[in-house]
């Protein structure tokens, strides 16, 4: 099954699969000999911690693999503009009570980050949003009840 992805989200990915595997590797590969080099194994602490960041490090690089391996790349600048709200696009709504404003970029789940305005695909808010236009009154159920919005602009970025 394949997972979408914004481009940023693949290139963030990357960037940090590079990282582990050219850095910190490295790194834990030298100081594991360095502490094999303090003698007994059994009572070295200094081994068995580096031994345990390795496998955290191993288990992140599969991880990532597996999730580059299985996304779906969705570049939204390529796709043409058509006002309607879908993956990777960035979309300004206001609260039709209050009339306060709020941006998110819809991405895939790995790539959710409330603070930096990026919701899940998968959120009860971008599933109430996606296919819907420019204009469009949108009802989310909230923990709170439901809210309504209107979706201000859909933008390509």
């Amino acid at each position: 099954m394949k997972y979408p992805m914004t481009k940023q989200g693949a290139l963030a990915l990357e960037e940090e699969l590079k990282h582990l595997k050219t850095v910190l590797r490295p790194q834990i590969t030298e100081a594991i000999a360095e502490a094999r080099e303090l003698g007994d194994l059994k009572e070295n602490a200094e081994y068995h911690a580096a031994r345990e960041q390795q496998g955290m490090v191993e288990a992140r690089i599969r991880d990532i693999e597996g999730r580059l391996s299985n996304a779906q790349v969705i570049d939204v600048t390529a796709i043409a503009r058509t006002g309607k709200v879908i993956f990777g696009t960035t979309v300004t709504i206001a609260n039709v009570d209050t009339d306060e404003e709020v941006r998110y970029q819809i991405v895939g789940e790995d790539e959710a980050e409330i603070k930096e305005g990026k919701i899940s695909v998968t959120s009860p808010i971008a599933r109430a949003l996606v296919g819907k236009e420019e204009g469009e009154i949108v009802a989310v159920k909230t923990p709170g009840g439901v809210v309504e919005y209107e979706i201000v602009e859909v933008q390509h970025l």
